[in-house]
């Protein structure tokens, strides 16, 4: 057993949280300090905590000694892994499993979105135009290629195999594949793989090793026709080689919760790209409740592994930024 004195617990608590929590930790002190998006936990909460449940701005960590275990409410975690955020002897635990049915489910709004043509037909709806926009695609049939195996690309590949598709994925590493998968493939066959997508779904973490992946070549790569949807991070796609891509009719549809830059610009013209469909990020975060809720269960199985000193669900490898394998 490992004793813990004091826990800082930053996101949306009820009291049927609060006791949950507490009966993990009878002995704990808690602060419960809700982050808001423009409003920091105070400084003297983050010296005080031996561990913090949820995310604090990584300039309030100064790689504090006192600190033994940090568990975000986020899958990503790149802000963390910058040196001297965390002190070496920290452990980094990220909230993967929590978000998989919330921007799954986005994922695929936005692409039946695109495929049926909606975003067009809203449009002409403002114009109160009442004409056909022509033929439309379907899931079924096609070839999905996913980008990233875990929790999301996974829930979304899981989705559209229901839906009748050929469902390829990408990853870094030969491991099991997944039922819902009919091949998988490694990072390095993405150049050949592309041509055959009728959708490239990006669901990867962002990485120095996933910075720029879906570059201007690789986006001229991807079959004729094609969608692309990005929830991972905006730069792992090169945005003006996709504006173009969008503009001159060689991809039918962009589905986008992450941009580069982000936020996007008013005066950006990927806003003004007919076929480009654009949400500010919020396809996890806690719009969904079962986000909420899982992301508590999280922490609280986590906080009973850490007092009892069990292997923690979701340790991050700070090399990679990829959650450690068995």
């Amino acid at each position: 057993m490992q004793k813990v004195k004091h826990i800082l617990v930053t996101v949306p608590v009820e009291q049927r949280h609060i006791d949950l929590l507490k009966a993990a930790v009878p002995e704990a002190e808690f602060r419960f300090r809700e982050f808001m998006e423009k409003e920091d936990v105070a400084p003297e909460d983050v010296a005080w905590a031996e561990v913090i449940l949820g995310n604090v701005e990584p300039g309030q960590l100064n790689a504090s000694e006192k600190l033994r275990w940090l568990q975000t409410n986020s899958a990503g975690v790149e802000p963390y892994l910058k040196p001297g955020v965390l002190a070496e002897n920290t452990v980094l635990t990220n909230a993967t499993g929590a978000y998989g049915l919330a921007i799954s489910e986005h994922m695929l709004g936005m692409l039946l979105e695109i495929i049926k043509k909606l975003e067009l037909y809203r449009d002409a709806q403002k114009q109160g135009s009442w004409n056909s926009l022509g033929r439309v695609t379907s899931v079924y049939g096609s070839t999905v290629l996913v980008l990233g195996m875990g929790d999301i690309g996974g829930e979304f590949g899981m989705r559209c195999k229901a839906l009748g598709a050929r469902v390829l994925g990408v990853r870094r590493k030969n491991t099991e594949k997944p039922e819902y998968a009919d091949e998988v493939y490694l990072t390095e066959d993405l150049d050949r793989l592309l041509p055959q997508a009728d959708v490239v779904a990006v669901t990867l973490p962002g990485t120095e090793a996933t910075r720029g992946m879906l570059s201007r070549e690789r986006i001229s790569r991807m079959k004729n026709g094609a969608v692309l949807l990005n929830v991972g991070r905006g730069y792992i796609v090169d945005t003006e080689a996709l504006c173009d891509a969008l503009e001159s009719g060689k991809l039918a549809g962009a589905g986008l919760d992450v941009t580069e830059p982000e936020p996007l610009p008013p005066e950006h013209r990927l806003w003004r790209i007919p076929t480009a469909v654009v949400t500010p990020h919020i396809s996890g975060y806690y719009h969904l409740k079962e986000t909420h809720e899982r992301i508590l269960r999280i922490f609280t199985e986590n906080l009973e592994r850490f007092v009892k000193g069990e292997p923690l669900v979701n340790q991050v490898d700070f090399q990679t930024g990829y959650r450690k394998t068995p």
